[in-house]
């Protein structure tokens, strides 16, 4: 029996353990001990530039222990950024369960993403009940750290869409009130065993609003509005369709495309942010991470243009001049790869956690007014 004081109040220490007892685990935590809300590890997304712009003042990625969404148009690299990620998880010791309601996935694809196939547990998600059944059933059962990819959110049907008609009428919202009630019951679980849920998502013409207000968010994703504050974080992919956004290959064909990555929500200070890299998807798979970094950093106060030629302070009395055309074989120098990365530090995460310089250098200043 718990003991009151002399003032017939309850210590915080005694309350916290009358309410664990009630609920029969540790839901009530001392926050200077145990924050079962922070997030402890990140998983890298493949882009160092992205890692950077994750997180207020760190080198961050996807946040563990929380629901992730990835959203994008056509063919903008949701499903190869989620391979890398789930290969990046898969170095950190974490399993992988991957939902794919596409039919899309191939193996190959997987494996020179990075992924471990025999590590992997793949799922086709033949409804938006088998994925969430699934991951309730699991979390209960599985003690290791798991990462749950769901491709897609947009294309898994719900059961009465199975076995009901093709009138979208007869269903309406009804994957909207399932996932508000599934993400109620996971989020939870979700933070306490540290696994984490990558939900990939379609963004489609956003029809519901009014003709000003769609050319400022012409965007939108199905799910319904409790998805919205269930991600800790939203990453949305858009790209160009002009030829400068591809990569080709020696003899004119395509074998890659320009990306940029906005955070449509951000529950660690960086809403907003951007950065754009290039993902390969022929004969090469991966994302042109290194390639990115000048982008990152060209308009740094320690990298000066002079025609087609830029000059880096190298922070040693130092400098060098290079040519973007020669950026690449530039990063195979140790020294200049180094620096390359003090410098993006301190103009990618270090300034944006000071508020130092303009602020239209972070955000998507024109989308948002």
């Amino acid at each position: 029996m718990i003991k009151k004081s002399k003032a017939g109040r309850l210590s915080i220490g005694d309350m916290r353990s009358m309410i664990n007892k009630k609920a029969g685990i540790s839901v009530a935590h001392n926050l200077t001990e145990q924050n079962p809300t922070e997030v402890k590890e990140w998983i890298a997304t493949g882009s160092r530039w992205l890692d950077s712009i994750v997180c207020r003042g760190k080198l961050a990625g996807i946040p563990v222990g929380k629901v992730v969404e990835i959203a994008g148009l056509e063919s903008s690299g949701k499903s190869y950024m989620a391979a890398q990620v789930a290969a990046n998880a898969q170095k950190m010791g974490i399993d992988v369960i991957y939902f794919d309601s596409e039919s899309a996935i191939d193996p190959t694809f997987l494996e020179k993403a990075g992924c471990d196939l025999d590590r992997l547990l793949y799922v086709q998600a033949q409804s938006v009940e088998l994925v969430l059944e699934t991951i309730e059933d699991l979390l209960g059962s599985n003690e290791s750290q798991m990462l749950f990819i769901w491709d897609s959110l947009a294309l898994t049907p719900a059961i009465s869409d199975l076995d009901g008609d093709f009138n979208p009428q007869s269903s309406m919202a009804v994957k909207a009130r399932i996932l508000a009630k599934g993400m109620s019951k996971l989020t939870v679980p979700i933070a306490n065993t540290q696994s984490t849920f990558l939900v990939l998502n379609q963004l489609k013409t956003n029809i519901t609003r009014s003709p000003s207000q769609a050319l400022v968010e012409p965007y939108m994703t199905p799910g319904g509005k409790a998805m919205h504050y269930a991600y800790s974080l939203r990453v949305w992919l858009t790209g160009r369709k002009s030829k400068a956004s591809f990569v080709t290959d020696q003899h004119g064909f395509r074998v890659g495309s320009e990306v940029k990555a906005t955070l449509k929500k951000s529950r660690f200070g960086t809403q907003g942010r951007q950065c754009t890299f290039k993902i390969l998807w022929g004969d090469e798979i991966g994302i042109q991470d290194e390639e990115s970094w000048f982008e990152a950093i060209k308009a740094s106060q320690y990298v000066s243009s002079s025609g087609s030629w830029y000059t880096m302070d190298m922070g040693n009395g130092k400098t060098e001049k290079f040519q973007p055309s020669r950026w690449k074989e530039k990063m195979q120098e140790e020294s200049f790869k180094n620096r390359v990365l003090e410098i993006m530090d301190e103009e990618v995460i270090l300034k944006f956690d000071k508020r130092d310089g303009d602020a239209t250098e972070f955000y998507d200043i024109e989308k948002e007014e």
